[in-house]
């Protein structure tokens, strides 16, 4: 064969060569496109057409006792835009007219081509157009790639329906629960409030109860069409699975609620003072049914009310009680074995014990013959002095404690203060010594007070303070509150006190102003001065009342304090709003007459 017929094969030969090295190259090159970068490239691709999006867990409901719902999250709607697509629209239509040339935009030329659409979109959020024009343009000035601006947030269903008719392609929306309060004032003091924009908890059972009602967000993103911006159907990736919050069920009734706040604001109004509390509470359980502080606020508009009225004064307002409490002093020394109801003394206007104290009753008079019932009849300041010096400061203060004071109650409110009792008793001096027998050089809560006349209405038992009756998850998980009481004092001296305050509800100076017919009532009035943030006690006074009906088979707990009732200085100021509430409560829950009459006990020998 010649040289010249080889030469074609060659070529051919050299031909595959190089076709088999091309081919190689393209393989190896879509290996690595399609194998070894697949995930990246993806992942680059979709980061330049999609937008993660945070996908709002919904915070759970605050209901009452009976369901009635007191917060809840309803559907608001984030109004969002990308300004590098309206910039791109603008551009793009610029195009269509000069196919030939790249079309650029100027800003001037920007802010024309977008005012119309921005003319119809400003007045449905709120904004003028300039002001969306503004968002675009701020934004691209400091990013050219811009994706994301918000131009209203959270705004209702109705303006979310009237922008997305718009069908503006730049313009979308996100979903973002928003809190509400369907009963407003009602409860507010309790339920607290959250950060609008947020929804951080910022009071209340809001802030206790976060852990049940926080929701998880989510986030998920979606591709967008190249042409338009508009998500393409079907692309959703979720990337974290939202979580709705818990249902928190109180002990609370709304109905009784809103009647409680409604009497105490209007008796608050009409006695001048500064503000005022009223507890309501079941005796054999512990659970607060009603907690009204007055003035309130309106979660749904917290700005709308002084900062110093929006929380819960009854948990957080520590006072001193006053006469209310001489009858946890009266239960103490029965308990004690060192007085009946019927002992006698000789009570003084002043009294100077051995240990140079110095005690005097709130008005003149001359030495009277009281027994026990008839010191807390007559609210002696001295004659209960004379009967709690029987037992030892240490054995006192145990009781005290016993009762659930000096420290927070089980329902943990935010800021719930503890009370004072002044220290350790070996530390207390002459005078805190007889003054914390008749609820004075101490401090308090109304809850606190309201849980020591429901120890003594229970026979001497303490329930746990409940506000929360639980908390159901969104998976169905319920969780309740411990409900196991605790002996304080001995049934006997329970019952023995409750009799006493029977004779103080029929015979004190009061007993037109607070008669309930057809039940037998425990109650005591109190009048006590109020220290200031240096320790001085100030001009005014806070006057209460606390009791519990029906005394023979007691169901309730009514607890009522105003402070600086500067029209009506006495406890006269809290006798009537204590025998609505208690008449309304003994009426709404059907509560059985009282059968016989009142321990007939002697005030005086």
């Amino acid at each position: 064969m010649n040289r010249t017929s080889r030469h074609p094969m060659r070529r051919i030969l050299a031909s595959a060569v190089v076709l088999l090295v091309l081919v190689g190259v393209f393989v190896v090159k879509l290996v690595d496109i399609q194998v070894v970068r697949a995930s990246a490239l993806n992942a680059k691709s979709q980061d330049a057409r999609s937008q993660p999006v945070k996908v709002w867990g919904a915070r759970g409901d605050i209901v009452d006792a009976n369901g009635t719902v007191l917060a809840d999250s309803v559907m608001r709607y984030d109004i969002v835009i990308s300004p590098k697509q309206a910039q791109l629209a603008v551009v793009e239509e610029k195009q269509k007219k000069d196919p030939k040339h790249k079309a650029e935009v100027t800003t001037e030329e920007l802010v024309a081509a977008l005012a119309p659409a921005a003319a119809e979109l400003g007045p449905l959020l709120g904004l003028t157009a300039d002001q969306v024009v503004g968002v675009i343009t701020s934004k691209l000035a400091e990013d050219p790639d811009s994706d994301y601006a918000f131009l209203a947030k959270q705004v209702d269903t109705e303006s979310y329906e009237a922008v997305k008719a718009l069908d503006v392609p730049w313009v979308y929306a996100e979903k973002h629960p928003s809190r509400t309060y369907p009963n407003g004032a009602v409860g507010g003091n309790l339920l607290g409030f959250v950060q609008p924009d947020d929804g951080t908890p910022l009071q209340g059972l809001e802030l206790a109860e976060d852990q049940c009602l926080a929701g998880t967000d989510g986030e998920v993103s979606y591709l967008h069409s190249a042409a338009d911006w508009v998500p393409i159907p079907g692309s959703e990736i979720v990337h974290k699975q939202a979580k709705d919050g818990g249902t928190l069920k109180l002990t609370i009734d709304a109905d009784l609620q809103y009647f409680v706040q409604r009497v105490a604001e209007e008796q608050r109004r009409a006695v001048g003072a500064d503000w005022a509390t009223v507890t309501v509470m079941e005796v054999k359980t512990g659970r607060l049914l009603a907690i009204a502080d007055v003035p309130t606020v309106d979660p749904n508009d917290p700005s709308a009310t002084d900062a110093d009225d929006r929380g819960s004064r009854a948990f957080t307002a520590p006072f001193e009680p006053g006469s209310t409490f001489k009858a946890l002093t009266a239960a103490s020394v029965l308990d004690a074995g060192k007085a009946t109801p019927v002992d006698q003394i000789i009570a003084p206007y002043r009294y100077l014990p051995p240990n140079g104290a110095n005690i005097n009753d709130s008005a003149y008079h001359d030495d009277s013959r009281l027994t026990l019932t008839g010191v807390l009849v007559d609210s002696s300041n001295t004659g209960m002095s004379m009967f709690g010096e029987r037992i030892s400061d240490r054995q006192r203060y145990e009781d005290m404690l016993d009762f659930g004071l000096g420290e927070p109650t089980e329902v943990g409110f935010p800021q719930e203060a503890a009370g004072d009792l002044h220290g350790d008793p070996d530390d207390w001096d002459n005078q805190t010594k007889y003054a914390t027998m008749f609820g004075q050089g101490l401090t308090t809560t109304a809850v606190q007070i309201a849980s020591v006349y429901q120890t003594l209405a229970n026979g001497g038992v303490r329930m746990p303070v409940t506000l929360v009756d639980g908390c159901t998850t969104a998976d169905g998980e319920t969780t309740s509150p411990p409900a196991q009481g605790r002996r304080v004092v001995s049934e006997k001296a329970a019952d023995e006190t409750s009799a006493m305050l029977e004779r103080v509800y029929a015979e004190g100076w009061l007993a037109d102003q607070w008669e309930i017919p057809g039940y037998r009532v425990a109650a005591k009035t109190g009048t006590a001065q109020v220290a200031g943030p240096d320790g001085q006690y100030l001009p005014g006074y806070l006057v209460s009342v606390s009791g519990f009906a029906p005394a023979d088979d007691p169901e309730f707990v009514v607890s009522v304090s105003f402070q600086n009732a500067v029209k009506m200085n006495s406890s006269a100021a809290s006798a009537p709003v204590f025998q609505e509430v208690m008449s309304q409560v003994l009426k709404k829950y059907r509560t059985v007459p009282s059968g016989a009459p009142a321990p007939d006990l002697p005030a005086t020998w």
